[in-house]
């Protein structure tokens, strides 16, 4: 995070900021660049996330170890404490979890913030967890021997919670945030609980982001939100799901085409990236972008993404997403990742192409071969013939050719060549009708198609040969794509994982971070240590304007005084 654009003058003199349950850093990066010093004490069980947070933060004071091994007053030295930070394990009050057994011992881990209310007092405590936080109570045992909320007492340790922090002498509040509305492109919405025993207001922090079409945008008093298409890396390549060795498994492939008809077939403005090296999104209403002649897999022909985003949460109600509005909330324990780019590649659906005379002017060359020149020549039906030229004299007529063309009798023809489709479908076409769509790399077509048809038609299975083959419409609905009147066909359809940068991006940490995927930068993680540290972080642009609507205004009344 620059600190030329985020660190605020707030100065908490000699109080210490200390941040528990501190992950990879989030919260530290948001505090760090609100106050303009390094937080004080970092707390963290997890070796990986306080290394990565070490690697980070190399000038705060790390400690590995569980947070009820943790003394106040040892760690602070008496010192006085300005902030005390909490982000307990979240998952055993998360909606993700399902119906899933809770454990208590994880669900009570935010009572450590009464621990240090009583032994240091610090002025203020702020608390993050997710919004279920609020229904906190106690656990009953069901039938399974499982322990399970009990809902006739939902909420009522929460309740407790707070009157014991007002017990300690603080004013409580609390809400909820989307990290969105400050600038991380992700809608990730969780709760928020401020205490202070210092005597100033709480300050919910303001929106500084909205949608693109509210008022609030439109008058210039709020920033557009960013969006998932902001984090992806377009150079990353997105194979196609037709060329994979394990196909992916059924409810992947249809929620894959879902996702193409409603964001890339039937979608009024679909979003779209040109294929190139460095691109970037374009509005469709834009003039096309040039047209690189040495674009990745499709040359010439029109290289145009269409993507879209995949959810591979293990939840019932499974999504798609546009990638031109915020990343859903990204979740730690998702197997394999939890979202993926799914490309539709477009090329130009170019019609009218009729050919043109021998002796008019031959229309633009490009690096692709768009053209060919067709003539007829005459074949014997018989093995070895190689066919002769129009203008030489006929060969001898025999009576019964055994190649001729069944029911003629006929030992000869005349052969004027038919254009072949270099695609999957390969069905081939008159020389007097429209030349076909010409792509470089548009094998996938017809697969594409067949692909569509069977999962997201009136079909669940795919059509074999020995079944009759469905009905084809005269408009080509399942492979093309209107985009302000111009025509594109999907060529092929890609699909890959988001990769941890991405992610670390769409929760609004600065490009700089430290993550573990580059050695020479002092860690190493794996790419699973990477996500869970990235699902489990505070979106540092929440933090900091947390603590900006909270502390800012308290220097104001210090000078006042």
């Amino acid at each position: 995070m620059k600190p030329d654009l985020y660190s605020l003058p707030l100065n908490l003199g000699n109080e210490l900021i200390i941040d528990n349950f501190a992950g990879g850093g989030g919260t530290s990066t948001g505090l760090e660049a609100a106050f303009g010093r390094p937080v004080d004490i970092a707390i963290n069980h997890d070796p990986e996330a306080l290394a990565m947070h070490a690697a980070n933060h190399p000038h705060t004071k790390h400690l590995c170890e569980s947070v009820w091994d943790i003394d106040p007053i040892q760690v602070t030295n008496n010192q006085p404490v300005g902030l005390v930070w909490l982000s307990p394990d979240c998952k055993h009050f998360s909606k993700a979890k399902g119906g899933k057994p809770v454990e208590k011992r994880i669900r009570g881990l935010a009572w450590v913030a009464l621990r240090w209310a009583a032994k240091c007092k610090p002025r203020v405590i702020m608390l993050e967890n997710v919004e279920e936080f609020k229904t906190w109570g106690p656990l009953i045992i069901d039938e399974h021997g499982h322990a399970k909320p009990d809902p006739a007492k939902k909420g009522k340790t929460f309740d407790s919670f707070i009157r014991q922090l007002k017990g300690h002498g603080y004013e409580v509040d609390y809400f909820e945030l989307r990290a969105c509305d400050f600038g991380a492109p992700t809608i990730r919405k969780r709760f928020f609980l401020v205490a202070r025993r210092d005597g100033i207001k709480i300050q919910k922090p303001r929106p500084t982001h909205g949608a693109p079409d509210s008022i609030g945008v439109k008058n210039g008093k709020l920033l557009p939100y960013r969006t998932a298409a902001d984090c992806i890396d377009w150079s990353l390549p997105c194979p196609s799901i037709f060329d994979r060795k394990k196909p992916l498994a059924e409810k992947t492939l249809a929620r894959v085409a879902k996702g193409i008809m409603r964001y890339v077939v039937e979608a009024s403005d679909p979003f779209v990236v040109k294929f190139s090296e460095n691109s970037v999104g374009q509005a469709t209403d834009e003039p096309p972008h040039t047209v690189m002649a040495g674009a990745p897999r499709f040359g010439l022909v029109e290289p145009i993404v269409a993507p879209f985003l995949n959810e591979h949460a293990n939840a019932s109600n499974q999504r798609v997403m546009s990638a031109d509005e915020p990343l859903r909330t990204i979740c730690a324990q998702v197997k394999g990742g939890h979202y993926s780019l799914v490309s539709a590649f477009l090329a130009k659906h170019f019609t009218g192409v009729v050919g043109t005379d021998l002796q008019d002017p031959l229309s633009t060359v490009t690096s692709v071969d768009h053209h060919s020149l067709v003539t007829a020549h005459i074949t014997k039906f018989r093995s070895g013939a190689v066919g002769t030229a129009l203008d030489e004299p006929l060969h001898t007529v025999t009576a019964g050719g055994k190649q001729a063309r069944p029911g003629t009798g006929n030992a000869m023809g005349i052969i004027t060549s038919n254009l072949v489709k270099l695609r999957g479908q390969n069905v081939g076409q008159a020389t007097d009708a429209p030349l076909a769509t010409i792509s470089a790399g548009g094998q996938h077509h017809a697969e594409v198609r067949a692909f569509l048809l069977s999962y997201y038609g009136n079909e669940k299975e795919t059509n074999t040969v020995d079944k009759p083959v469905r009905t084809v419409t005269s408009r080509d609905r399942f492979g093309l794509v209107t985009i302000k009147g111009q025509d594109y066909q999907i060529v092929d359809i890609g699909l890959r994982m988001l990769a941890p940068r991405e992610l670390y991006r769409a929760q609004g940490f600065p490009e700089s971070y430290i993550i573990g995927d580059d050695p020479e930068q002092g860690l190493s993680l794996t790419k699973s240590a990477q996500v869970r540290m990235c699902g489990n972080s505070v979106c540092p642009p929440v933090a900091l304007a947390l603590i900006e609507a909270n502390f800012k205004h308290e220097q104001q009344f210090a000078q006042v005084a």
